[in-house]
């Protein structure tokens, strides 16, 4: 039986939510470490992390509204499928996205 589509997508968000913030910890803050010395990366990371979560529960909006009969029918897979490749690009690409201009930023300085 298939899950539904609430369900998977809680799934995908959660995740992405995960990879997100590992990412940013780990590729954007070394990259806004080298911009500033002072608490701002971290306190930019709060606030890049933070931004994300709206924005997940707007995408999660449509699926929460779902019935039980809905939750369950196979019309919504193209936009369910449509979501999760928003989810993950997001959660890849964003961090990565955000570390190359704080390091434009960096090189813009010298």
């Amino acid at each position: 039986m298939q899950k539904d589509w609430r369900r998977r997508i809680s799934d995908n968000l959660a995740y992405g939510l995960l990879v997100y913030t590992g990412l940013q910890i780990f590729v954007t803050l070394k990259q806004l470490k080298e911009v500033s010395n002072s608490m701002l990366p971290y306190l930019a990371l709060v606030v890049l992390v933070a931004a994300i979560i709206p924005a997940a529960r707007l995408l999660e909006r449509h699926w929460d509204r779902l019935d039980d009969a809905g939750a369950y029918d196979p019309i919504h897979a193209a936009r369910f499928n449509r979501d999760r490749i928003i989810i993950w690009a997001v959660a890849i690409g964003l961090p990565f996205a955000l570390a190359g201009i704080a390091r434009a930023m960096a090189m813009m300085a010298e």
